[in-house]
């Protein structure tokens, strides 16, 4: 009883310092929220520029030079214009005082409600546990790429040097294990920032080997309509535009983590607004480095460009090595970013379901012998379910080594209910747009659309799929 009144007290303490303006607390009574345009920026670009970029000359192979890039530039407008909807959903009714709303599946309960936010939850978190899986895919086959060719140059091309892509997941599957201890995005900052830093180093890198190789021939290699029938059966060619459209769509997927990022922003100014800049400062870098890269790697490859643009180029290979570590170091953070939703919902609805379990709930301080830094808190449970989880996703991802046939059906899944449809939807709501007026009829025309490019897509890529599994041997995966 006395610790309840208490507990009470110590709540309208709270309260009654965030509504005066305290340093230290905002105006929900949790702690003051630091991020800024740099963080948030930092955090998009982690999460956007990832193993996507990879595979877009490949993209653009299957499209040819008009609607590769055209594709490319249509799916970033329609990405910037969705995430500008949604920075105005991360308050319910007033975007400046209105109620904060912690995640994406927050923001679609406060707002739309009933059963869509069960589908909208299940829809972002199967997303996010599929890109936890392309990314260790992407990260064993870049590790494996570093190893092969220093193979390749030391024994001067005489060895075959087929290695098998388990050991490297293993690896990586340690270092997430390690990493996601920590406990929320406030404390992922600097791994956000190195992450962003390797993955301009590894862009500017297959840059640079493309431009090298496209002067080197003398010529853009390539097509206008991309890959030719003759090449690849007609049936070969409709599937590959296919997946094409669901590689292009991942590579700009993080709409799913957006309101997530928005909550660490600090105010004033007004989150949305700090959160528009982030947004369009972020899309526009992506978009130059994406056509940059995916435009170069298809010149210097034309038809034949691998789905991993790295793994084409052999020399200089130290330099091909130093791209392929950056892109190691980068989707390390990029995983823990991708994942944090997805802890975070689990240990919420952990603790609300047995709160009284010290398993769950307690904290262990834990010194850190560095000065000036906190204790880290140790919660059993946090450490249990987190660990797990990496193990899941790792062997998930030996069981299903495809890096485009993955990516393509993540990018199909997660492009239209989680960039368009929900964003749409909110908004229409939040603005209380009127129904057949010409701004509705616009949103729902665009929402329409997308829907039918990420089923094409999800079927290209489901293709692709099971054509590999048709010779494949399970943990028995060699390049």
């Amino acid at each position: 009883m006395g610790e309840n009144h208490n507990q009470t007290n110590h709540q309208i303490f709270i309260d009654g310092l965030s509504r005066n303006g305290s340093r230290c607390f905002d105006d929900d009574g949790r702690v003051k929220r630091t991020g800024s345009l740099w963080t948030a920026s930092a955090h998009i670009i982690t999460a956007v520029i990832g193993s996507g970029v990879l595979s877009l000359a490949w993209a653009i192979a299957q499209l040819g030079w008009i609607a590769g890039p055209i594709v490319m530039l249509l799916f970033s407008i329609v990405t910037y214009y969705t995430s500008s909807l949604l920075t105005e959903c991360y308050r319910t009714c007033d975007p400046v005082s209105g109620k904060r709303n912690y995640t994406y599946t927050h923001a679609v309960g406060s707002i739309l409600g009933g059963y869509k936010v069960k589908i909208c939850g299940f829809i972002q978190y199967l997303n996010l546990f599929g890109v936890s899986i392309g990314y260790t895919i992407a990260a064993s086959m870049s590790m494996m790429t570093i190893r092969r060719s220093n193979c390749l140059h030391y024994s001067e091309g005489k060895k075959p040097c087929h290695m098998s892509s388990n050991p490297y997941m293993v690896i990586f599957g340690v270092s997430e294990i390690l990493l996601s201890q920590i406990p929320d995005f406030d404390q992922l900052w600097w791994l956000s920032i190195l992450a962003a830093v390797m993955s301009f180093t590894y862009s500017t890198i297959g840059l640079a080997l493309g431009i090298a190789k496209v002067v080197g021939i003398g010529t853009f290699r390539g097509s206008l309509t991309g890959i030719s029938i003759g090449t690849v059966t007609q049936a070969q060619k409709i599937w590959g535009s296919f997946r094409a459209l669901g590689d292009i769509a991942f590579a700009y997927s993080f709409s799913m983590i957006l309101i997530e990022i928005q909550d660490t922003l600090k105010s004033p100014p007004a989150e949305a607004k700090t959160m528009r800049k982030a947004t369009r400062l972020s899309i526009a870098v992506t978009t130059v480095f994406y056509m940059l890269c995916g435009c170069m790697g298809y010149a210097s490859f034309g038809d034949s460009a691998p789905e991993n643009l790295l793994t084409g180029f052999g020399n200089p290979f130290w330099l091909v090595d130093i791209a392929n570590a950056a892109i190691v170091i980068h989707l390390v953070g990029a995983y823990q970013v991708f994942c944090q939703p997805i802890f975070t919902f689990i240990e919420k609805w952990a603790a609300q379901r047995w709160p009284e379990s010290k398993i769950i709930t307690k904290e262990f301080e834990i010194p850190v012998p560095i000065r000036g830094y906190r204790p880290y808190k140790l919660n059993l449970f946090r450490s249990v379910w987190r660990t797990v989880f990496v193990m899941l996703t790792t062997l998930i991802s030996m069981l299903l080594p495809f890096f485009s046939d993955v990516v393509g059906i993540l990018g199909a899944l997660g492009f239209w209910p989680l960039t368009v449809y929900f964003p749409v939807e909110m908004y229409i709501e939040q603005k209380k747009i009127s129904k057949w007026s010409s701004r509705w009829i616009c949103l729902k025309t665009l929402s329409l659309a997308c829907l039918m490019i990420s089923i094409v897509a999800a079927t290209g890529s489901i293709a692709g799929v099971i054509l590999h599994l048709k010779v494949y041997k399970p943990f028995k995966t060699t390049y």
